[in-house]
């Protein structure tokens, strides 16, 4: 990779973000109706490449079951308001009342309440009897503390998600999550994220991670550039990672562990292209915060918009647009990308000749200046 001289004392490689590289179409095409866009983490069969983030502003129980009907996978927030109140739904109507200078410092306050262990199992369980896969978060921090009462509940997909997520954790103050061992105990698959580099996600992979989330998450609601100044564009975050899979098949003897890109995807364009540079599937929030039935009533916010000592994000309002079903299947009213986003994956793979995930991974990209 070539080095760019930033200053005399320091290089860096050249990264890229999703909206500078395009997909080349190839010498064939296919009718989108003969495209398969399914795919598979270990037992688990989904029709679309879709992870719906865990945030509270788009999952609750009612949109977790919804979205698994639909052929997508959604992940509930075990540390959001589902398991902090029995009833939060007045709380999710005053966040979408707030100014935006009353916003970060009362989601603070609302989050304050503390967990409930029994909550916990209540919510997978109203998930699970609705006959959906079922894939819950926390983050390493609160991972051993909790996990118990998410296994005790049957949970089909534990994800361990947080800005950035490391197989050696250094802390002199408390014993750091062991993440080769925990996953060994459990009996259930487990993602794990976000990473950004090679080395990192090759060292998640060695855990015994079913997935690996790439990038910080969060997206549009996300200030973790401008609070800690750590970034790297998704497209090369991607590619590099889809790179530690392929070395991790040959150095294990062929497991083979999903690249799911995590974050800064908002329309079906940006979908497409992180299939292309490697990812098995996609975790996204704002696209699916505009849905009417999603809990933040056109509002979003993510878990790092309330942390109490250094938010990471903001409450950003997007509005509404249409139903859960209508935002990824169609039809669309609107030619921006923000709905029918499933159709238009297909209709990108079926233009560059590629019937299904696995295939289209292999597409030719460009790098092409944003629009």
């Amino acid at each position: 990779m070539t080095q760019v001289e930033i200053g005399r004392g320091k290089t860096g490689r050249r990264a890229y973000a999703l909206d500078e590289i395009g997909i080349v179409p190839s010498r064939r095409t296919r009718d989108p109706e003969e495209v398969s866009i399914s795919w598979q983490i270990d037992a688990y069969r989904f029709e679309s490449p879709v992870v719906v983030s865990p945030m509270d502003s788009v999952v609750s129980p009612y949109t977790a079951i919804e979205i698994g009907r639909l052929g997508g996978l959604a992940v509930l927030d075990l540390e959001g308001l589902w398991t902090r109140y029995e009833d939060p739904q007045p709380l999710l109507d005053e966040v979408a009342t707030l100014s935006a200078e009353a916003g970060t410092r009362r989601l603070q306050e609302i989050y304050t309440a503390p967990i409930q262990d029994d909550l916990i199992g209540r919510r997978i369980t109203e998930i699970r009897e609705a006959g959906v896969t079922t894939a819950v978060r926390l983050s390493p921090q609160r991972t051993v503390q909790h996990h118990k009462a998410v296994i005790d509940a049957g949970v089909d997909i534990f994800v361990i998600r947080g800005t950035t997520v490391s197989a050696e954790h250094v802390s002199g103050r408390a014993e750091p999550l062991n993440l080769k061992q925990f996953i060994y105990e459990l009996d259930v698959p487990v993602i794990v994220g976000g990473c950004a580099t090679y080395t990192a996600a090759l060292h998640l992979m060695r855990t015994g991670a079913a997935g690996v989330l790439v990038g910080f998450g969060g997206g549009a609601s996300h200030t973790t550039r401008n609070v800690l100044g750590v970034v790297v564009p998704m497209a090369t975050a991607i590619s590099d990672v889809a790179a530690a899979r392929r070395d991790y098949m040959d150095e294990s003897g062929g497991r083979y562990v999903h690249v799911i890109a995590d974050g800064g995807m908002g329309g079906s364009g940006d979908i497409a292209k992180a299939i292309a540079c490697g990812a098995d599937a996609v975790m996204v929030g704002s696209p699916l915060a505009r849905a009417v039935e999603a809990p933040g009533r056109g509002f979003h916010w993510g878990s790092e918009a309330h942390h109490p000592d250094l938010p990471r994000g903001r409450r950003v309002e997007f509005g509404t647009i249409g139903t859960l079903a209508e935002i990824l299947h169609g039809p669309s009213s609107v030619a921006d990308g923000s709905m029918n986003l499933m159709g238009a994956l297909k209709r990108t793979m079926a233009t560059s000749g590629y019937s299904d995930i696995k295939e289209f991974q292999r597409v030719e990209v460009v790098v092409a200046p944003p629009q």
